[in-house]
C-alpha cells in the first residue's frame, strides 16, 4: 500500500543553493536532511545526492543528476503558495522572480484578488495567490 506522495525535484548542479533560498523565503521550512556525493560515487564530489527540505510542512525531495539532462523543470508543474496579505504576496514575488521570469504577472485574474505565475533562478514554477477573503 502507497505511504504518500512527496513532490520531487532534479537539479543540475545548484540543489543546495535553491534548497537553502527557499526555505529562507518561506517561514516554517527547513532543510531537514541532505546526503552527498563523495570521492569516487557517480556524483560530483560535494553535490546532492538526495535531500528532503520542508515548505510550510510539506516535504519535497530533490538531488543534483550526475546525469546532464536536454531538460528541466517545466511550468506546468508549479509550487503553489496561498498567501495571507499584500506584504507577503508582494515580497515572494519579487524574490523568486529575481534571475526568473514571469508567467502571469502579479494581478487581479477574477479568480483571486491578487494572483502571480514566476519562473524562479532555478527553472521551478511557483504559482501565487492572495484570496479575495485574505
Amino acid at each position: 500500500m502507497m505511504n504518500k506522495a512527496t513532490p520531487f525535484l532534479m537539479f543540475q548542479g545548484n540543489a543546495e543553493e535553491a534548497m537553502t533560498f527557499y526555505t529562507s523565503l518561506i517561514e516554517d521550512s527547513e532543510i531537514t536532511s541532505i546526503t552527498r556525493y563523495g570521492p569516487g560515487q557517480p556524483g560530483e564530489e560535494g553535490s546532492v545526492m538526495h535531500a528532503v527540505f520542508t515548505l510550510k510542512g510539506q516535504p519535497f525531495m530533490c538531488i543534483d543528476s550526475n546525469v546532464k539532462h536536454d531538460f528541466t523543470f517545466t511550468p506546468s508543474f508549479s509550487i503553489y503558495l496561498t498567501c495571507d496579505s499584500d506584504e507577503e504576496i508582494d515580497r515572494l514575488y519579487s524574490l523568486l522572480l529575481d534571475g526568473g521570469g514571469p508567467l502571469m504577472p502579479l494581478g487581479n485574474y477574477g479568480f483571486s484578488r491578487k494572483f502571480g505565475w514566476i519562473v524562479d533562478k532555478f527553472g521551478v514554477s511557483w504559482q501565487l495567490d492572495l484570496p479575495a477573503e485574505a
